[in-house]
């Protein structure tokens, strides 16, 4: 008991060094739900259930914000979500650049509450991005400047949304002519593949373990790019076990044949933790790479 106390407290701590929660759905309006009375649940430092979608602001001061901003996708396999590691502490991370980050905290597709479980995520951050683009001006941010980070399976929805097009929040009134695809993806150790090179754990957290041939092939990321997939830089490392490094070679070399706009940074090594801290000065220079590419789509 002592510990679910001390591990609640951490959450609310972290929570509260964000300037603001925000509840992405409309009172009432959250597609795809049961309507189950969840509770948000916390293991181990992972959420593992949330009772609705929820995004947090982390803003620099206005003296030194630009005007672009992230949405910040954690990983967790889809059955948990990093929020800290995969969340908040590159959020953090983001302000030190003068960049707006808002952290997602998605519906996980394990979820008992959902009618149709592989869409949950994408409509989430669907709505997150439509919600930052209606509501740019009141963040100091540029509705035209809004992009996606996503780590492992995080990356995998990050990628997602940067490639399906089609709108599944339901949102109406003026909410339909608002765009869903991100300005631009920054994919750390991603999920891309469901296939041969899958993270299994994420494919069945997403798909279920008896998953068609034909619905693999469908969410694995890779073979949804065309020449309107956004401006795409992508970090791993060739000694990760978790996910393949296969992962971001598949989606990069699809990114060259549509003639996206990118780069692609593979470390000899950091395994699947790259992040804020890591072991090696060598893979601790994707954050000082993220930023002068940021730099450079901005100023073309």
């Amino acid at each position: 008991m002592k510990k679910i106390a001390f591990l609640l407290l951490i959450f609310l701590t972290l929570q509260l060094s964000a300037q603001e929660k925000i509840m992405v759905w409309p009172k009432g309006q959250m597609p795809n739900s049961k309507g189950l009375p969840l509770k948000t649940e916390e293991k181990d430092g992972r959420i593992i259930q949330i009772k609705e979608t929820e995004l947090f602001a982390f803003l620099p001061p206005k003296e030194e914000r630009k005007q672009m901003a992230v949405i910040v996708i954690p990983g967790g396999g889809y059955y948990k979500l990093t929020y800290d590691l995969g969340g908040y502490q590159i959020a953090k991370w983001f302000n030190t650049q003068g960049i707006s980050a808002f952290v997602l905290n998605y519906r996980l597709p394990t979820s008992p509450d959902l009618k149709q479980k592989e869409i949950a995520p994408l409509q989430d951050i669907q709505a997150a991005i439509k919600y930052l683009r209606k509501n740019a001006e009141q963040y100091g941010i540029s509705p035209e400047q809004i992009g996606v980070i996503g780590t492992s399976a995080g990356g995998h929805l990050a990628a997602s949304v940067s490639n399906i097009s089609t709108d599944y929040t339901e949102l109406q009134g003026d909410w339909t002519s608002i765009p869903t695809v991100p300005n631009f993806a920054i994919l750390i150790s991603p999920v891309i593949d469901l296939g041969e090179f899958a993270h299994i754990g994420s494919r069945n957290s997403l798909l279920g373990e008896n998953a068609s041939p034909e619905k693999i092939k469908e969410y694995s990321m890779q073979n949804r790019i065309t020449e309107k997939t956004p401006p795409t830089i992508l970090f791993h490392a060739q000694n990760d076990k978790t996910v393949p490094v296969m992962n971001s070679i598949l989606y990069y070399q699809e990114m060259i044949k549509n003639k996206v706009k990118g780069a692609m940074f593979i470390f000899p090594e950091g395994g699947h933790k790259i992040g804020i801290t890591n072991k090696s000065e060598l893979t601790d220079n994707w954050k000082k790479l993220c930023s002068d590419w940021l730099k450079a789509i901005i100023n073309k």
